[in-house]
């Protein structure tokens, strides 16, 4: 029975090498899957999944407006989608999620949204609040603290090495602008562990 995932971690968790892992898999298995992600994050060209590592993808850009249930809906007609599989899915909007739980239910289209679970103030992004919410099944990937091994829990923006802890919730960066800490570290950055 299809389900709508939730993957969430915190920067540097490995979100878009398991979602390119996982198009791999059922593409290896000659299934087609309807690679998505928002199209906020253009740091590699919009509607780019690109991993840390140098493995990239084109993908279907996602912005405000896109209508979700509608875009495959239509596409599977002549795709046939085993999966839809979407990254950076915290910037998805309360209808966008509410599109994935209805391409499950009513398509019968298993879907996996990757992204953040809250923001650099630990405020939880509207696409992963109802994600949280909706999805059938919720998985944490994890990773360590950038200042220590224990494990990271949050997301610490960063200006030329020192913290910021206001401005607004998105700004598009990656290891240059957000380490991955623990909750210590998320508020005394760089000093010892009591």
């Amino acid at each position: 029975m299809p389900q709508l995932f939730f993957q969430y971690g915190v920067m540097n968790s490995g979100k878009t090498i398991e979602i390119l892992k996982v198009a791999h898999n059922y593409e290896a298995q000659h299934r087609q899957v309807a690679l998505m992600t928002s199209g906020l994050d253009d740091r590699s060209g919009t509607g780019v999944i690109a991993s840390r590592i140098g493995l990239s993808r084109k993908a279907v850009p996602i912005d405000h407006d896109f209508d979700l249930f509608k875009y495959i809906e239509e596409k599977d007609q002549k795709e046939d989608f085993a999966c839809v599989l979407i990254d950076e899915a915290q910037f998805l909007t309360k209808q966008q999620v509410l599109a994935c739980a209805k391409i499950v239910d009513d398509l019968h289209i298993p879907v996996m949204a990757f992204g953040l679970k809250n923001d650099f103030q630990n405020h939880l992004f509207e696409g992963s609040q109802y994600l949280l919410l909706y999805a059938d099944k919720i998985e944490e990937m994890k990773t360590i603290c950038f200042f220590c091994t224990r494990k990271a829990t949050m997301n610490l923006r960063v200006h030329e090495g020192k913290p910021v802890y206001e401005g607004e919730q998105v700004q598009i960066g990656g290891n240059e602008s957000y380490y991955p800490v623990c909750r210590w570290h998320y508020f005394h950055p760089g000093k010892e562990t009591n």
